[in-house]
């Protein structure tokens, strides 16, 4: 490689400060320059790449440091899909992603060998080879239409799960086609395959959860969970590539595998995707970029009729896909446009397979010139793939998303939304800080109306030591919201009284939610069972939600949820119920309920507008609680809906709830909630008799979940 002198600067630059420097430079610059000609950042990142690339001003080399941030930056893009997925929205979709996977593998594919074999006259391996190229796609918009809030629209569920299946069919078609070019394809080549790919979904699926389990429970380090992360990402890469498929599909798996131990909203969540998105993702988009070359495209015809027939069968075939999936789904114009947009981006396992294809050499010409399995002509078209088809993604899928979006606010501000949420966390030992903010975080809807607030009540004399432990833990308590980049307000209170003192807070901050956490070795003790049935609970308008954390909330598998017998007339079931449903969506948990035959009915209602794993299991009566919740498994929590003295849902048996769980639950995680016993809410005013009303609430947490 020829170096250009210009004073003491070669060309390309071989100074690693100066290199770094300059990515980062692009990193900041595309996203400020385009935005002011409405070009999606994304693409400014690819086209900067083209131009500093080899194949442009040559001002950067595509080295070693290159290939492995942007290979980082394109396992993280499909390591976030699968960890961002709702497991309730994929097992309620299924059939809608299996439907789209046969779709937009199968009309590409169909449109590239025709146009393989007999337009451009390849033979039928090499028009296969050819065909499947177009079948995959990569999602290198995904993580600027998850930025929008539209994670969890249909449209976006739909398009990761059929990613999933359609990238592995076009691998597999790679695998296949090259072990045909090598004499290998036979029984023993499908045992090994087969069997292969079996053991690594297990080792994934099964073996990574229990070791991320293992480790997050017993290192509590953020930048060490971090990087665990980072090693399950490229450790699920190299067993992926073992197996004989590509290193992406480990990527994806390894984000479902670590799907629910890592919440929505979370600290490490927070750190996943802000790494991901101001670095390695960055680095992918340029790395990509530095592939084009447009001085290709003006060498001869032949070079831009592949490209045709490759654009004609990738984008077409990707168009007919959506469509046909928004007609047999009955989607609206924009979800459909986005499946579009999604799916067309082809980059990563599209050039996997052309390189693999361009290295096979079946024979020499007699002038001794290679005859590869796919020849130059495909490689270069597939540059100009690139290039177009990332341009329509990233155009079309902003575009559609962003209207989605908007769609979805106009229809919460004008819908039936539950007012401003103020959640107040007391705060006043150390060792529950952690815990009770997490939960927070968890508990709390993601609009921008959630407000949380950290109490902590000093009740001696204001002396300099009481002053520096209360800053000292509202700053930990700041710190802690703030890694998952959510504001939270700390206050300070002098009061002789902390019952009064966090009542008064309550009144002068409109608290919806308090939030008070138990020390882990005291429990239930005599104290805070006076203070919580003669002090917190008189405050009519409020849900009080008492919570015991023994390990991390992202470790625990499956919640336990009591609803006592005629819980569904309380005016505040349907709030205190939100929450519920929160925890379960957020923290991707599994749910069980037990409930009366009435109550579960009203749950199935609500449950058929928002998406989490739930089942449902007969209570008849509330004493049979004790041995529902003495029963429970490691890793399992329990969250009891309670009910205040005088409530109708209210039975004795309650009271005896603190002395069982300090007997029989000391080693799991529980949360009572008492829901508020006014009828003036923050939902509608409405008889829970009717279903229609039902519907309404159903509709307004579905809007919250969105």
């Amino acid at each position: 490689m020829t170096l250009l002198s210009i004073g003491h600067l070669t060309l390309p630059i071989d100074d690693p400060l100066l290199k770094f420097l300059l990515e980062l430079i692009i990193i900041l610059g595309a996203p400020l320059l385009l935005n002011k000609i409405k070009v999606p950042h994304l693409l400014g990142l690819i086209i900067a790449g083209a131009l500093v690339g080899p194949n442009g001003f040559h001002l950067l080399a595509r080295d070693s440091s290159v290939v492995v941030t942007g290979t980082t930056g394109l396992l993280y893009i499909m390591f976030l899909a699968g960890l961002e997925i709702d497991m309730g929205d994929i097992k309620k979709n299924k059939w809608k992603s299996l439907t789209f996977s046969a779709y937009t593998f199968v009309f590409p594919f169909t449109l590239g060998l025709f146009g393989g074999y007999y337009v451009l006259g390849f033979n039928v391996l090499t028009a296969v080879l050819f065909a499947s190229l177009f079948s995959s796609h990569t999602l290198i918009v995904y993580p600027y239409v998850s930025r929008l809030g539209i994670s969890k629209n249909i449209a976006v569920n739909i398009t990761l799960g059929g990613t999933m299946v359609t990238d592995v069919l076009s691998l597999m078609v790679l695998a296949v086609v090259v072990g045909m070019t090598q004499g290998e394809v036979g029984a023993g080549f499908w045992a090994r395959l087969s069997i292969s790919m079996v053991v690594f979904v297990l080792i994934v699926l099964l073996l990574f959860p229990l070791l991320a389990r293992w480790f997050f429970k017993r290192v509590e380090d953020k930048i060490s969970q971090y990087i665990f992360v980072l090693v399950m990402i490229y450790l699920a890469a190299l067993l992926s590539e073992l197996a004989g498929v590509e290193a992406i599909i480990g990527a994806f798996f390894a984000g479902l595998a670590l799907n629910r131990l890592i919440p929505r909203g979370s600290t490490l969540m927070n750190r996943v995707e802000f790494v991901g998105n101001a670095l390695f993702i960055p680095f992918f988009l340029i790395s990509v970029g530095m592939l084009i070359d447009f001085k290709v495209f003006f060498r001869g015809w032949e070079t831009l009729g592949v490209a045709a027939v490759m654009l004609v069968a990738s984008i077409g075939g990707k168009f007919l896909a959506a469509y046909a999936t928004r007609k047999t789904f009955r989607l609206t114009k924009d979800e459909g446009m986005l499946i579009f947009g999604m799916s067309t981006a082809s980059a990563a396992a599209t050039l996997a397979s052309v390189m693999v294809g361009y290295n096979i050499i079946l024979s020499e010409t007699p002038a001794g010139e290679p005859v590869r399995l796919l020849n130059e002509h495909v490689l270069n078209g597939s540059i100009l793939l690139i290039l177009i088809s990332c341009t329509i993604s990233s155009f079309v899928s902003m575009a559609s998303a962003q209207w989605i979006a908007e769609a979805d606010n106009e229809n919460t501000m004008s819908g039936n939304n539950p007012e401003e949420e103020h959640i107040l966390l007391a705060v006043n030992h150390e060792e529950t800080i952690e815990a009770v903010v997490n939960l927070g975080l968890l508990v709390r809807a993601k609009t921008g109306a959630s407000k949380l607030f950290a109490l902590n009540i000093i009740n001696d004399e204001k002396n300099e030591s009481s002053i520096k432990n209360a800053e000292k833990i509202l700053h930990l308590a700041v710190d802690t919201a703030a890694a998952a980049d959510v504001e939270l307000t700390p206050l300070t209170r002098y009061d002789n009284d902390v019952v009064a003192g966090v009542g008064n807070v309550i009144k002068e901050q409109q608290i919806t939610d308090l939030v008070v956490a138990l020390e882990d070795d005291k429990g239930f003790s005599p104290s805070f069972a006076y203070n919580l049935y003669n002090g917190y609970l008189q405050n009519e308008k409020v849900n009080v939600l008492v919570y015991r954390a023994t390990q991390p909330l992202s470790t625990v598998k499956r919640y336990i949820v009591l609803l006592p017998p005629l819980a569904e007339k309380e005016p505040g079931f349907f709030y205190a119920l939100l929450r519920v449903w929160n925890i379960g969506r957020n923290a991707g948990a599994k749910m069980t309920f037990y409930a009366t035959e009435d109550t579960q009915k009203v749950l199935e209602r609500i449950l058929s507008k928002v998406s989490i794993e739930a089942e449902f299991r007969r209570l008849e009566h509330w004493r049979d609680a004790g041995q529902i919740a003495s029963g429970l498994n490691a890793d399992e929590a329990l969250i009891a809906l309670m009910a205040r003295q005088g409530m109708v849902s209210y039975n004795r048996e309650m009271r005896r709830l603190p002395d069982f769980l300090n007997e029989h639950l000391r080693r799991h995680n529980y949360l009572l909630i008492f829901p508020f016993p006014e009828e003036e809410g923050l939902m509608e005013k409405r008889s829970v008799s009717n279903n229609r009303d039902f519907m309404a609430i159903g509709n307004v947490i579905s809007r919250v979940f969105r």
